[in-house]
């Protein structure tokens, strides 16, 4: 099967590549990234990835497997996705800042004959963050591509992560260890 990454994120591809399959990116535009109300928030990654798979159905030949996924990160069962601007990225480091909260990728593998999808989920414990920090790290990395407003692998992971149960890859939008087993048993 010829392997296609559907993903804008420098992240997703720099994961893939570790897992040294060949694949190629292919990215359609405007997919939406919506869910319905109502849907469990530990559902809501998986959800999307799959919505984002049917974008591809009608594009793909038939040797080719897409790999879709999303990231959400959760705090008090509330959804946190990517800020509008700094000062929302911002707020949402306050809302993490001494807390633990989960990060959680679904990822949809498709070919035109069958769909495996699945999610993965990581908890992630944070110092307290000063306001100084918090300042610095948004104003010099400016997160705003990013669910819950932080890179783990960024500087905010070196000094405010505390404690992670879980894949750390995953946290960083991509549970390249699962992907790469359920392609050997895709």
């Amino acid at each position: 099967m010829k392997i296609i990454l559907a993903s804008n994120s420098p992240r997703r591809r720099e994961l893939m590549s570790g897992l040294d399959i060949p694949y190629e990116v292919r990215v359609l535009p405007d997919i939406a990234e919506e869910f319905p109300q109502g849907l469990a928030v530990d559902e809501v990654a998986q959800y999307i990835a799959t919505e984002k798979a049917a974008a591809y159905v009608d594009t793909m030949a038939d040797d080719e497997l897409v790999i879709t996924a999303d990231t959400v990160v959760i705090v008090d069962d509330e959804i946190i996705g990517k800020p509008k601007d700094e000062e929302d990225a911002k707020a949402m480091l306050h809302k993490l800042s001494g807390r633990t909260h989960k990060v959680t990728t679904g990822v949809c593998m498709t070919t035109k004959e069958k769909q495996r999808q699945f999610s993965v989920t990581t908890e992630v414990t944070f110092k307290e963050l000063s306001d100084d920090e918090i300042n610095h790290y948004v104003e010099k990395y400016h997160p705003l591509d990013k669910a819950g407003a932080y890179g783990v692998q960024e500087w905010i992971g070196y000094i405010g992560v505390t404690g992670l149960r879980g894949s750390y890859y995953n946290v960083m939008g991509f549970p390249v260890q699962r992907v790469y087993r359920e392609l050997i048993n895709f």
